[in-house]
């Protein structure tokens, strides 16, 4: 045994390992790395040794600022836990992201003096991978009557999924129109899953997250030395997206710097690294979505037309919640079992009053908004039918401010009806005179009988009776 372990035997061992295995020094210096490592990442032995642990740009990684160093892993600090246990990202030599399950430990002498420590790397992409589609499904399949995670049956809801359908069946470009919080992502998700690159990668990009620089470098990649911080080179979404469906959120906030870029690599299908002039082909199926009026935007300069027109092939338009209101039971009852499911409650149905509320609430912030909701009544009630108390406040509080005003509007309106049927019964259907009667003009008492629906015969002679001398006034006015 102490014979394997002799420095003939050592790489040969470590070199079968499935992990990628490197050994640090407490600088923070790579000293040794094994073939998985080199297969990882991309980084030959030769090219990783010598180098700062910081190669790998790992986003678990712990530094702590000092004088007398540049830099200092926290892994080295005293009391630090023997072994270290994270999920975390790297970043491997052709600059693709890299998930991996990483553990780390420090190495001591038989004094107890800290020599380094030596790290393991187990690749989780293609888990990572599963995990999500798992879940996904998951989620389409927790959904009573759902639709690939939309909720609703409702005509307007059927169209959207009918469309998504065929959508799903073309390369061409598809936008996802709608108010913030109705299911814009889920719509992206369902084209792709039901599409036939849906074996292949679907790429998300939110154009609003970024500023200009850091979203052209994340839509097209670079080469070292692109930029400051440019420290080797990068893909970006659009390769990562090779074969599959690209999905750029919120593109009514992209600058107009990019969106030039963005109409080449739809047209050509081509684009450039940042800091290099070599075109790269890529087959991407480009899927956008926005919350925003691009017609405005393109009045007012913001948004270019061209780029609209190529974009804007398959729209697609998600009703917001107030247009589809015959979907909330089946909404609240589908967010009231995966909330069951999650708190261990048993909180079942919904008092009259409290679905009258939520039908009765404009909703603003549509299904996103219904499902803050929801989780605000798990909250605070723990059994039993939800009622107007387990509502939020300010939402009880805004319905019964619109119903006030809906009530006080009522009581006006029919008391404006009442005085103009009084007025025109006494000059015997005459507007004119009615008109002078209540103060305005005849164009308004024809305007208000209209509005009313008010037939002088039926309503006014009707309502005469026995009153002969309005009915021959009537009769006059004709």
């Amino acid at each position: 045994m102490k014979k394997i372990v002799t420095d003939q035997y050592w790489g040969r061992v470590v070199d079968t390992m499935n992990e990628g295995l490197l050994i640090i020094s407490n600088e923070g210096v790579i000293l040794w790395v094994n073939r998985s490592f080199e297969e990882l990442t991309g980084y030959s032995a030769a090219e990783a040794t010598g180098q700062p642990c910081t190669l790998l740009q790992c986003n678990a990684c712990e530094l702590i600022m000092n004088g007398k160093r540049a830099g200092w892993c926290k892994l080295f600090e005293p009391n630090s836990e023997d072994v270290r246990r994270c999920r975390c990202e790297i970043v491997g030599k052709n600059g693709e992201r890299i998930l991996a399950l990483k553990n780390a430990s420090v190495l001591y002498d038989e004094d107890g003096n800290q020599l380094g420590a030596v790290e393991t790397l187990t690749d989780i992409s293609e888990i990572d991978r599963l995990d999500k589609k798992v879940e996904l499904l998951t989620q389409q399949l927790d959904e009573t009557d759902g639709y690939c995670g939309l909720i609703g049956t409702s005509k307007a809801m059927k169209k959207v999924y009918g469309i998504i359908e065929k959508a799903a069946m073309s390369d061409a470009p598809v936008i996802i129109l709608g108010e913030s919080g109705t299911g814009k992502e889920l719509v992206a998700q369902a084209i792709h899953e039901k599409g036939h690159r849906k074996n292949g990668p679907y790429i998300q990009v939110n154009c609003a997250a970024l500023n200009e620089s850091l979203l052209e470098s994340e839509l097209f990649g670079h080469v070292k030395g692109a930029f400051t911080g440019a420290l080797r080179d990068r893909k970006g979404r659009f390769e990562a997206a090779h074969g599959g469906d690209l999905f750029l959120d919120e593109i009514g906030d992209t600058p107009l710097s990019i969106q030039i870029k963005l109409l080449r690599a739809l047209e050509t299908k081509q684009f450039e690294h940042v800091g290099d002039d070599h075109p790269i082909s890529v087959d991407v199926r480009i899927i956008t979505a926005t919350n925003k009026n691009l017609i405005g935007l393109i009045s007012q300069n913001q948004f270019r037309e061209d780029l609209y027109f190529r974009i804007n092939v398959i729209p697609i338009h998600l009703p917001p919640l107030r247009q589809r209101k015959e979907d909330l039971p089946l909404l609240v009852e589908t967010f009231m079992r995966r909330l069951n499911t999650k708190t261990q409650k048993n909180i079942r149905g919904i008092q009259r009053e409290a679905m009258n509320a939520l039908v009765e609430y404009h909703w603003p912030g549509n299904v996103r908004e219904l499902k803050g909701i929801m989780h605000y009544v798990f909250t605070i009630a723990e059994s039993g039918p939800i009622n107007c108390d387990h509502l939020p406040p300010q939402l009880m509080e805004h319905i019964q401010s619109e119903t006030g005003k809906y009530s006080s509007l009522k009581v006006k309106d029919n008391r404006e009806k009442q005085l103009l049927l009084e007025a025109l019964k006494d000059t015997g259907g005459n507007q004119t005179r009615a008109a002078k009667m209540l103060g305005v003009n005849r164009v308004t008492v024809w305007n208000r009988m209209r509005k009313y629906g008010i037939d002088i015969k039926r309503d006014v002679v009707e309502g005469l009776g026995n009153n002969k001398t309005h009915e021959n006034e009537y009769q006059r006015n004709r």
